[in-house]
């Protein structure tokens, strides 16, 4: 349909499902009624149970999972937070995204820049800038 899929949450046992979806220009409330008709139909068909069914946009503190993700909200103000600490300690990291490559994200903490492996990234959010 043309849409990224951000993110899928099945809490409560699977009785919920949410899909958070995005595009460029950003996500309306039409888009998410086209894919929330659509995902009922492919449910149906496929046989998954489920109780309710919510279709949203990532919002504004979206969560960055892949590596083009951290390429396209470069200079932006970012939250990572690492599964294993660094020799300091520390794992969790606020700063701007610079970007990434070769399964490095780059970030400037305090006028240094940190490179993180993505594949030992726990999460990672944009911080809104209100």
């Amino acid at each position: 349909m043309g849409y990224e899929l951000v993110d899928v949450q099945a809490p409560g046992g699977g009785r919920l499902l949410r899909l958070f979806i995005d595009k460029p220009g950003g996500v309306t409330l039409e888009d998410c009624e086209a894919v929330s008709r659509h995902m009922t139909r492919v449910l149906a068909v496929e046989g998954i149970d489920y109780e309710r069914l919510e279709v949203s946009s990532p919002g504004l503190d979206r969560p960055l999972r892949k590596s083009g993700d951290f390429v396209r909200f470069s200079g932006q103000k970012v939250e990572v937070r690492m599964r294993t600490p660094d020799a300091t300690g520390r794992r969790k990291f606020v700063g701007v995204l610079r970007g990434a490559e070769a399964g490095q994200v780059s970030m400037e903490l305090d006028g240094q820049i940190v490179k993180l492996a993505l594949d030992d990234m726990d999460r990672a959010r944009l911080i809104p800038e209100l």
